[in-house]
């Protein structure tokens, strides 16, 4: 007997088959750069479009549908990276990965303070590239992410829900980036506890830190200025020196 065919099941079986494939803007003024970084994530699976000005880039990251944004901070023109990078983070929290000079620590921190969620130091290598790009899209998007536990997290009028990555203190929306909102969360999960730099930065960067690496230091300095203005101090990330940190449970 010839079964009957559910076509509304079928499509959405076949979507479900379908390969995500996740689709990054990559912003620099370095043309051949560009070009070869580009090659190389179409061929790794990704979308990529280019813009070569701050600008543009701007543009296609508020009008575009894109997954993660890669984001030169020096560029010339009348506007820069890091204007750019202003501009995005407060209409949208579209991932951000900012490319810096190397060893340029000011422009890491000020970048960091801005609310990107990661930095990769020029000259990077293009495994490097697509590594740091998998690690912020697990973190940022259920699409690419494995299952998490969909229970929420309540403290002192501070609530973290993990699927949706949403915060807020008594009902009030808690800004935060990726990045933060993965921090938070880890603290919050061992509240009362220290949890060490280490463990930190590979739980939420996924990565592991170098000696003099602030990148965990900027996240969570923003962390507490986000956490001030909405709880007055009743919400508290303590710094445990020469261990990590401690939210407080009071």
């Amino acid at each position: 007997m010839k079964k009957n065919i559910n076509h509304a099941e079928f499509s959405l079986a076949k979507r479900a088959l379908t390969p995500i494939v996740p689709k990054v803007l990559l912003v620099d003024d370095d043309i051949e750069l560009t070009e070869l970084l580009g090659s190389y994530l179409e061929r790794d699976g990704f979308g990529v479009h280019v813009a070569h000005n701050a600008q543009t880039g701007i543009d296609c990251a508020l009008n575009g549908d894109f997954d993660i944004a890669v984001l030169d901070l020096m560029m010339p023109g009348d506007k820069s990276g890091f204007d750019a990078l202003r501009e995005i983070r407060s209409a949208n929290a579209l991932p951000l990965i900012m490319l810096t000079a190397k060893g340029d620590d000011v422009d890491r921190i000020i970048g960091l303070e801005g609310g990107a969620d990661d930095y990769i130091a020029k000259p990077c290598t293009s495994r490097e590239l697509v590594a740091r790009i998998r690690a912020v899209l697990r973190r940022t998007n259920s699409s690419f992410a494995p299952v998490i536990p969909s229970d929420s997290i309540a403290l002192n009028g501070l609530a973290l829900c993990p699927p949706a990555r949403s915060a807020t203190f008594n009902g009030q929306d808690l800004k935060l980036t990726s990045t933060e909102f993965s921090l938070l969360l880890i603290l919050a999960k061992n509240v009362g506890m220290v949890v060490d730099k280490a463990t930190l930065s590979q739980g939420a960067l996924g990565r592991h830190s170098s000696r003099y690496d602030r990148s965990i230091d900027v996240h969570i300095s923003n962390i507490r200025r986000k956490l001030e203005v909405l709880s007055g101090g009743s919400v508290r990330i303590e710094t445990i020196f020469g261990s990590g940190y401690q939210l407080l449970r009071r």
